[in-house]
């Protein structure tokens, strides 16, 4: 998958039990979601959602091969290159979540819940989202194509390891298309986009906190009210107007969604006339919001 890499958290050398349990239980948990979501919705209607568990899913069109023991023989050799070219701990448990993800696919006893293709293209999406994001919460992937892609990086610098990821994603909806048919095709890139967005969901969650800048006469007026008001931390960073070469703090302060419009009222009383702009961001760790190591 093209988000894989993307969201994969590292694994320090040396965890607590309590963590290292915690790690495990979101890639059983995962596993066991994101196989859920080939019988109940994805193998049924053939749906290939990327990377070489769509390959293996082109192959059970064909001869109804079990689609995770055949993803899981195409991936463990890419393990065992992984792991002699990059080693560590991150490949051993990536190993394990991927047998564990593959076990799951073949062997949960569910039947299909929908003849829908588009709803199946969805829910499936979805739900193999929900499991692929908890796995990689946990600390490891299920893709040995993780390992690959960074070993062509290391030897071609400028085939970056996402564009690698999206190009075999490409191959295997080209592939879809080409052996199964175009609706099958259309319907593995909805799978693969609500699984992407899905997958982000789980790794950073529903509410995107808010970076606020601030440029204003008002500044130290602006920034005790923030302290002590909000009780939010605000940084001043030295900048310089281009048009009147005046030099005055830039603030900057990350709050919740909820808070913003407290922030615009305060920033609208002490100086109506004030610069501000505002930008997402998906994440903030740290003294106020979540815990630096809570994901570790």
């Amino acid at each position: 998958m093209i988000k894989l890499i993307r969201a994969r958290k590292q694994v320090h050398r040396a965890m607590p039990p309590r963590e290292i349990a915690l790690s495990w239980i979101q890639i059983i948990v995962g596993c066991v979601l994101g196989g859920a979501a080939y019988p109940l919705f994805l193998t049924p209607r053939s749906i290939a959602p990327g990377g070489l568990t769509g390959v293996a899913m082109i192959l059970n069109h064909y001869f109804f091969w079990p689609v995770g023991l055949v993803s899981l023989a195409m991936n463990i050799p890419l393990f065992l290159i992984g792991y002699l070219r990059i080693g560590g701990r991150f490949v051993i448990r990536s190993l394990g979540a991927t047998v564990l993800f593959s076990l799951a696919i073949d062997l949960l006893p569910f039947q299909p819940l929908s003849d829908d293709v588009l709803l199946c293209a969805i829910c499936g999406g979805a739900l193999l989202g929900i499991g692929l994001g908890l796995i990689l919460r946990g600390g490891a992937t299920t893709g040995g194509t993780d390992m690959i892609a960074k070993l062509v990086h290391r030897r071609f610098p400028t085939i970056t390891v996402a564009a690698f990821l999206f190009a075999l994603d490409f191959m295997v909806v080209i592939a879809v298309w080409v052996t199964i048919g175009g609706s099958e095709a259309l319907y593995a890139l909805i799978c693969i986009y609500v699984s992407s967005k899905v997958i982000d969901v789980v790794m950073v969650g529903f509410t995107a906190h808010k970076a606020c800048y601030i440029m204003s006469s008002a500044w130290e007026t602006i920034s005790k009210k923030i302290l002590s008001d909000m009780n939010r931390g605000c940084t001043q960073v030295k900048a310089r107007g281009a048009y009147t070469m005046e030099e005055r703090p830039l603030l900057l302060c990350v709050i919740s969604r909820q808070e913003l419009p407290e922030l615009k009222t305060i920033v609208r009383e002490a100086d109506p006339s004030a610069f501000m702009f505002i930008t997402e961001a998906f994440e903030a760790l740290g003294e106020g919001f979540t815990r630096l190591d809570a994901d570790e």
